[in-house]
């Protein structure tokens, strides 16, 4: 993921043509440190940057937990795995790095409460507690396209910092505020969910290649469909009155609604929202 937004933030606002140019003007980062666990995949995330935007990104690696690139940035995006948020942020010198910094946190299931929590009992010093911002982004950042979900802070931060986690994610996609006590069903919503909904679709392609249709074909049928479904939900159409609007007496749309609620399909999507939920709300406890 930290790959796909940094590719997404440069090809926005980094890139020669004119919207990135104009975006220049206002940007609140002009360069970036890309920290990986190994050599080769830093070489493979410096070889797919473009040669103009390779000035602004410092692609990296490290074994250990990167406390000195933690310190020599200003803002720090935590990228890693949740579960490992208690190893990495209790190691030592990462309060020191972190102090009174803008700490943006991609790690589902993990609160800001809790990430702060281990980095201020990670050392007997006093520093000032890291300000955690809490987004979830989806696959789309790559291609401009994230729906990011960004958790309303307890207490209000600095309108720079506000600023900053904006224009990110306004890069790559549009952004939604949501309260806490939202942020996991949210980050099943713009993650989870779109992977499950990859699940009807390799269905229907196999159904139609069962009938004769090429793949590739199939593939950019369903995708232009997907493109006006969605475009008639945005207008406001309950998908109920949308189904039943193209649904005609003895039609094939009947007969592929009728499969599908025969098999209770719909059931077993709420019940894959239901447990992705409560997993991510049982992670830190």
């Amino acid at each position: 993921m930290g790959g796909a937004i940094l590719h997404g933030v440069l090809d926005a606002a980094f890139s020669k043509s004119a919207a990135a140019a104009e975006a220049i003007k206002s940007r609140p980062v002009s360069h970036f440190i890309a920290c990986t666990k190994t050599a080769p995949s830093a070489e493979r995330l410096r070889v797919s940057l473009p040669a103009e935007q390779q000035p602004h990104v410092e692609v990296t690696s490290s074994q250990d937990v990167p406390v000195e690139i933690m310190k020599k940035a200003d803002v720090v995006v935590l990228g890693f795995k949740p579960f490992m948020a208690e190893d990495i942020l209790s190691s030592e010198g990462v309060c020191e790095a972190l102090a009174g910094k803008l700490v943006i946190s991609l790690l589902a299931g993990q609160t800001p409460q809790n990430l702060t929590r281990i980095v201020r009992e990670s050392s007997t010093g006093s520093f000032a507690d890291p300000v955690v911002v809490k987004v979830i982004p989806n696959m789309g950042a790559q291609f401009g396209e994230s729906m990011t979900i960004i958790e309303t802070p307890e207490s209000p931060i600095p309108a720079e910092m506000t600023e900053i986690v904006n224009w990110m994610f306004t890069q790559v996609g549009a952004i939604k505020y949501l309260p806490q006590s939202q942020m996991d069903l949210g980050s099943v919503l713009v993650g989870a969910a779109l992977a499950a909904m990859t699940v009807p679709i390799e269905g229907i392609l196999d159904g139609c290649v069962a009938e004769g249709l090429k793949r590739p074909d199939a593939m950019e049928l369903v995708l232009k469909g997907i493109r006006g479904l969605s475009a008639a939900l945005e207008s406001g159409i309950h998908p109920a009155v949308l189904r039943e609007s193209i649904s005609s007496p003895r039609g094939c749309t009947i007969q592929a609604l009728l499969a599908l609620e025969k098999a209770g399909s719909r059931a077993d999507y709420a019940e894959a929202i239901i447990k992705g939920t409560h997993h991510l709300k049982n992670m830190d406890k």
